[in-house]
């Protein structure tokens, strides 16, 4: 793990904290934190298919969120690159491969 990852994943949990209660269902704060975890502890983001589905999951939560007017598209996109770095970067997981 690195420094920013666990930034990242720092700014997603408080994104919770501050928005989560007011702006998000309980099952949605659960996805989002799942999201996060996966892809925070994964390591080949190639070759963990837990951490891809859980954010493919995620990435459909927000989706929703903005098509029905819940989320503004910004919003919900910072969020979901906050989410997106907790995990290890694809280029890093190529280059370790190649």
């Amino acid at each position: 793990m690195t420094r920013e990852r666990a930034r990242a994943y720092a700014r997603v949990m408080m994104t919770l904290q501050d928005d989560g209660p007011s702006k998000l269902l309980p099952s949605e704060r659960a996805r989002t934190r799942l999201a996060a975890d996966a892809l925070l502890f994964c390591a080949d983001i190639l070759a963990d298919r837990s951490a891809r589905a859980a954010f493919s999951d995620f990435e459909a939560m927000r989706s929703h969120l903005v098509d029905c007017g819940r989320w503004t598209d910004e919003r919900a996109g910072a969020l979901a690159d906050n989410v997106w770095a907790c995990g290890p970067a694809i280029a890093a997981a190529r280059g370790l491969a190649a």
